[in-house]
């Protein structure tokens, strides 16, 4: 009963748990006179992306396969067609040259990454699909070279006007504001996470759904408010940035982590949900072409909407 009281109050403390966490992160950003991308790629997104580090740590040390799988690819997904739908909407989001053609390619490289390494068997025509510690290992390489390249590109980056606040903020408030907001957005995201699980479960749906909605989409909550709020306030690097890095942390680290802590079996009706994130993160990179360049237009994050939606209803229809 009580973690159903809590799932409103986790909801409040993830929205102003983000909104606080944002303005810290850009006031960091000024301060030490980084980029907002790199900022979203990699402070916003490691910060939002810890619920999906707890669920995942937790799932694989108890087994759960399941939702440890289900938790990412899902996540992954839903930071896609879900995150930048709503905030394309609010705001047409502006993309950077470096995002076009380096971190959104490797998003989506991230998600091939996960379909070869999980299908052993067919590809080896063993026993079965594993996730193996030594794919773990892989992942976690590629985590490296994400960091690596971060850091490379921690400058300012031209032809985007910056939305950050003027003013200046001493380093201990800054630390202060981040500290809040960042244990609001974990806080809050476990309480929503635990009250939709025991509701699920209450309900009879099994495990492969939970994980690939309802602890996807409770654990993409940070990320939700994040960008939504970032778009609000015409900031689009962190909009973007926070769901594209969000997404290579989710395979790279969180999914790499995961396998090494124990070997993650691999149902083969999984392919067809990292189909659909292909699809997604195939679509975000060909609409940067289409209508205005380096544009996420509010009618093609009303398709990333409706395509989500059109998801969840057939996870509705196969997973009962």
């Amino acid at each position: 009963m009580l973690a159903y009281v809590l799932m409103p109050v986790g909801f409040v403390l993830v929205i102003k748990g983000a909104d606080l966490f944002v303005n810290a992160a850009s006031a960091l950003a000024r301060r030490l006179g980084i980029s907002d991308l790199v900022i979203g790629l990699t402070v916003v997104a490691f910060g939002t992306s810890l619920p999906e580090l707890a669920v995942n740590a937790t799932a694989s040390v108890q087994g759960d396969a399941g939702i440890t799988i289900g938790n990412i690819i899902g996540s992954n997904i839903a930071n896609i067609l879900l995150i930048l739908g709503i905030s394309g909407l609010v705001f047409p989001l502006a993309v950077t040259k470096g995002t076009t053609w380096k971190e959104i390619p490797l998003s989506l490289l991230a998600a091939i990454l996960v379909g070869i390494l999980a299908n052993d068997r067919f590809i080896d025509q063993g026993p079965a699909s594993v996730l193996t510690r030594i794919d773990g290992l892989v992942f976690l390489c590629f985590f490296a070279i994400f960091l690596y390249y971060s850091v490379t590109i921690a400058r300012r980056v031209e032809g985007i006007e910056s939305n950050l606040p003027q003013e200046a903020t001493s380093l201990r408030r800054t630390s202060l504001l981040m500290g809040v907001g960042f244990v609001a957005l974990i806080a809050g995201s476990k309480w929503v996470v635990d009250g939709a699980v025991k509701l699920a479960l209450a309900l009879g749906v099994t495990e492969t759904a939970v994980g690939l909605t309802i602890v996807a989409v409770g654990t993409s909550l940070p990320e939700l408010a994040t960008s939504v709020m970032a778009a609000y306030r015409k900031n689009p690097d962190i909009a973007v940035g926070n769901v594209v890095g969000s997404n290579i942390f989710n395979i790279f680290f969180i999914l790499g982590a995961s396998a090494l802590i124990r070997p993650i079996p691999f149902a083969p009706r999984t392919n067809i949900d990292i189909g659909v994130l292909l699809v997604a993160s195939s679509l975000l990179f060909l609409w940067m072409f289409t209508g205005r360049r380096r544009m996420l237009d509010r009618w093609e994050a009303a398709v990333f909407l409706a395509l989500y939606l059109g998801y969840l209803v057939a996870i509705a229809i196969w997973l009962k």
